[in-house]
């Protein structure tokens, strides 16, 4: 998959099941670049997420939440997801 199309998936998933007043999709994948066994067709996601609504949860069910919604993209494009909640 594309990065630009994963981002537009990841930016619409996000916002349709999580009510967010800022959101940012970064590729970090040069991060992995060196890593034996990097696969190229992953991508290192980082999100950067301002929602009152996951700032009461618990970071754990915050988190779940986030996984739960990008499930098929997890097991299919991305390699690592990094996840900051502010």
């Amino acid at each position: 998959m594309d990065i630009n199309k994963l981002i537009s998936i990841i930016k619409k998933k996000i916002t349709a099941n999580i009510v967010c007043e800022k959101l940012k999709v970064e590729d970090k994948s040069f991060l992995h670049k060196k890593h034996v066994g990097n696969d190229n067709s992953k991508f290192h996601i980082k999100l950067s997420i301002v929602s009152k609504e996951l700032k009461t949860m618990s970071k754990i069910d915050s988190n779940k939440k986030i996984y739960k919604i990008l499930n098929e993209e997890i097991n299919n494009s991305i390699h690592s997801l990094q996840i900051l909640i502010q």
